[in-house]
């Protein structure tokens, strides 16, 4: 009897929970198991990890790049839970590959890069999702930049799709993060998160790419 009762438990929690992510969803991802998984995802980030931020201001509509910082495995939950959109990650090959999150990653539609064997396929394949008007999420500094190292130059990964597309470039900063410099145990270490969105940026012409960089390594940095 007691077996029958913590499973009828489990499942009226299991349903609360459906609906409370259900409501806390913002993003439209365009499948109901993906939209309960982003409000799931805004639980989360919000009582797990102490984030207060508003939405991002991107476009309600239309091309957009969000440029970050990356000081952990938590970052890309962490802008997702702070945007209004449906977000494109780029992100490293080697953790794409990981056999048990390819079908999620897949069905967000994250890009995987693979640094060491043209990654130039992973910026055509962003420049296909800006000309399709999605928002694409890149972290300039190539990965995962540890407390102790050196401030890194940028990729010019973001100036290049930015120069081509005319998207806005939305600077987003994230501090706060107690797991900083780890992958996956950064998501089970409880934090106080911090979100600092600047102002968009713009990029006329190639000729301007190195002046938005500057900007965004003074910013992100």
């Amino acid at each position: 009897m007691t077996g029958w009762l913590l499973a009828a438990a489990a499942v009226l929690a299991a349903a609360a929970l459906g609906r409370q992510a259900g409501r806390a969803a913002r993003a439209d991802w365009g499948a109901p198991w993906l939209d309960r998984l982003d409000g799931l995802n805004r639980l989360f980030c919000r009582h797990v990890h102490g984030l207060r931020a508003p939405l991002l201001a991107l476009p309600p509509e239309g091309p957009a790049l969000v440029a970050a910082n990356h000081v952990s495995g938590l970052d890309p939950l962490v802008l997702a839970a702070v945007s209004p959109r449906p977000l494109r990650f780029l992100i490293a090959r080697e953790q794409y590959a990981r056999w048990w999150l390819r079908p999620f990653f897949r069905a967000i539609g994250c890009i995987p890069v693979d640094r060491a064997h043209r990654p130039d396929r992973a910026l055509r394949a962003a420049l296909r999702a800006l000309e399709a008007g999605e928002v694409v999420v890149i972290f300039p500094e190539g990965g995962i930049r540890y407390r102790t190292e050196r401030r890194r130059g940028l990729k010019g990964g973001v100036a290049w799709l930015a120069c081509r597309t005319g998207a806005p470039v939305l600077p987003v900063r994230v501090d706060g993060v107690r797991g900083a410099g780890r992958v996956l145990g950064a998501l089970f270490l409880p934090s106080r998160v911090r979100v600092t969105a600047y102002p968009p940026l713009r990029c006329a012409a190639p000729e301007e790419g190195p002046r938005l960089l500057a900007r965004l390594h003074d910013l992100l940095c």
